[in-house]
C-alpha cells in the first residue's frame, strides 16, 4: 500500500510540475508580448521629432528627413516614405511642416499621429518626453532621460553663466525658435524675430535695444540678423544630429555660447 500511494504521489507531483511549466510558459510569452507594446514602431518627420521620441526610450527610430537636409521644410517626401508612415504605430511630426498635410494623408487608419511641440525650452522638453512615454507604454525610460537631462542641464547652465562677459547678464535677441538658448545662459531677452522676414522698421528697432548678443537659429539664417549694430552672432542648432540625442543639442550650444562670451 506504502509504495502504491508513492507512485501515485509521484505522478501527481510529475504533472503538477509539468502544469506548472506550462503556466510559467504562458506567462512568459505573455509578458512577452507585453514588451512588443512597449517597442512600437515610431516615424519622425525629422530628427528633431526623432530625438523627443528616443528620449521618451523609443532606440529605433525611421526619420523621414535625412540629417544632410539643413532646412527640413524644403524636403519632399518619397513614396518610400509614406509608405513607412502608413505602417507605423506613431508618427511623429509638427503642424507647421510643409508636407505635414502629405503626413496625416499617408497615415490612415493604423498610425497615431502625435503633434510634437518642437521646443528646446527646458519645460517644454520635459512635458513633451513624459507625454511621449505615456503614449509609448515607456514612462520609465523618459523618466530616466529627463532626471539625467535635468543635471546635465543645470550643468551647462552653470558653465555658460560662469562666461558672461565681466560676470555680468548678457542681453540677447533671439530668432523665436532660438530663444530656449537664451534661457540655457542666464541671458536677458530683449527681442525675438522671426520665423517671418524681419522688416527694415523691425530690425531698427532691435538695434535700438543695443544687445549683445544675437542667437540666430541656424536651420533658418538669412545672414548677419542685426549688421551694424555690434552685436555678436550666434548660430544655434535645434536639431540633433544623427545618433538623435537631444542632449547633444544643449552640449552644442554651450559651447558655442561660451565661446562667444569668452570673445574667442
Amino acid at each position: 500500500m506504502a509504495r502504491f500511494c508513492a507512485l501515485i504521489n509521484g505522478r501527481v507531483s510529475a504533472a503538477l510540475a509539468l502544469s506548472i511549466g506550462v503556466l510559467l510558459s504562458g506567462c512568459s510569452g505573455t509578458e512577452d508580448e507585453h514588451d512588443d507594446k512597449h517597442h512600437p514602431t515610431v516615424v519622425a518627420t525629422t530628427a528633431w521629432e526623432a530625438g523627443f521620441a528616443k528620449a521618451a526610450g523609443i532606440d529605433d527610430v525611421r526619420v523621414i528627413v535625412p540629417t544632410s537636409v539643413h532646412h527640413a521644410p524644403d524636403y519632399d517626401p518619397k513614396p518610400s516614405d509614406l509608405t513607412a508612415v502608413a505602417e507605423a504605430d506613431f508618427v511623429l511630426y509638427a503642424p507647421f511642416e510643409p508636407f505635414a498635410a502629405k503626413i496625416r494623408e499617408a497615415a490612415g487608419s493604423r498610425a497615431k499621429l502625435i503633434e510634437v511641440n518642437l521646443d528646446n525650452s527646458a519645460d517644454k522638453v520635459t512635458a513633451q518626453v513624459q507625454a511621449l512615454g505615456k503614449e509609448f507604454g515607456t514612462a520609465s525610460a523618459a523618466e530616466s532621460w529627463i532626471s539625467a537631462f535635468s543635471t546635465e542641464y543645470d550643468r551647462l547652465g552653470r558653465d555658460v553663466r560662469a562666461a558672461w562677459p565681466g560676470g555680468k547678464q548678457p542681453t540677447v535677441v533671439a530668432q523665436v525658435f532660438s530663444t530656449w538658448a537664451a534661457q540655457l545662459a542666464g541671458a536677458q531677452v530683449v527681442g525675438t524675430y522671426g520665423p517671418e522676414a524681419v522688416t527694415p522698421g523691425q530690425l531698427a528697432g532691435l538695434a535700438a535695444k543695443k544687445p549683445d548678443f544675437v542667437l540666430d537659429n541656424a536651420h533658418m539664417s538669412s545672414g548677419t540678423a542685426l549688421p551694424d549694430s555690434g552685436a555678436k552672432q550666434v548660430s544655434i542648432v535645434n536639431f540633433p544630429g544623427q545618433d538623435y540625442d537631444l542632449l547633444g543639442v544643449y552640449r552644442d550650444a554651450e559651447v558655442a555660447l561660451k565661446k562667444a562670451m569668452s570673445g574667442s
